[in-house]
């Protein structure tokens, strides 16, 4: 059997993979505080029919050697977290991060889970939460007779109460960073989850200790270049189809062989 079938195949399944990836992307072009994945691959074993530096005769060294590579896997996929555009909505619940960090957010569990996506609403009990009615932490809650709200670019929240005109603080906001966020575990509805690999959460003051400032109404979109995607659709199609070419071919000599016998 051609080792070129088997070794087609891994470029095919690999491309596939790429495909996937490329489309979840472009699904999520318009999603806020989406950060795109990028597939990387790596190749297989390699079968040594000369090995380089073997000795040829005495004081002579084979110079170099030969491989056989038997094709590629997916490696790994890796989130970007370069910032997206930063777009105005006048809502003043939105929140955008100018930089890095994490909103937290309590999950139904208790757990924490971490975001990008700031379209924040008011529940029933005026506290802040998200579009899953999951609550932001620390918690905020807006007082019921407020006619104005305020988020700083250090994340206090104030609020204008009936014919007051001073304003009152009643939370803050929080950021956390990670050592590797392309670590964080994506659990879907936008949001992340810590990892052994991403590290532990450092809380801190938006502005402070390298954490991003925040940008009331204002919302971040995602960081997907539809262009650039577009261009990666047609390298992974290009690629499938020419190891496609490679197994046809394969499959050709098999049976030009077969004709012979």
């Amino acid at each position: 059997m051609l080792r070129s079938l088997t070794t087609a195949a891994t470029g095919m399944i690999a491309q596939q993979n790429n495909l996937d990836i490329v489309a979840n992307n472009v699904a999520n072009v318009n999603t806020t505080g989406f950060k795109k994945v990028r597939a990387e691959f790596q190749d297989l074993l390699s079968t040594a029919q000369k090995t380089p530096g073997a000795m040829l005769t005495q004081g002579t060294y084979q110079p170099v050697g030969v491989e056989i590579g038997l094709g590629v896997k997916t490696a790994a996929t890796t989130r970007i977290f370069t910032p997206g555009v930063i777009q105005s909505t006048g809502n003043q619940t939105d929140v955008a991060i100018e930089g890095e960090g994490f909103f937290q957010i309590v999950r139904t569990d208790g757990t924490i889970a971490y975001t990008r996506d700031g379209s924040f609403k008011i529940d029933a009990q005026g506290q802040f939460c998200t579009a899953d009615g999951l609550l932001i932490q620390p918690q905020i809650t807006i007082p019921q007779n407020y006619n104005e709200i305020t988020i700083t670019p250090d994340g206090n929240v104030c609020v204008k109460q009936g014919n007051e005109n001073e304003q009152t603080i009643v939370g803050q906001i929080q950021l956390v960073k990670f050592q590797n966020p392309s670590g964080l575990l994506s659990i879907g509805h936008n949001l992340f989850v810590e990892t052994p690999a991403s590290g532990t959460p450092i809380a801190g003051t938006p502005g402070e200790d390298g954490l991003g400032s925040l940008q009331q109404t204002y919302l971040e979109g995602s960081n997907v270049q539809i262009v650039e995607e577009l261009i990666n659709l047609i390298k992974a199609e290009r690629a499938f189809e020419s190891n496609s070419k490679v197994i046809t071919a394969s499959s050709d000599i098999l049976q030009q062989t077969n004709q012979i016998v």
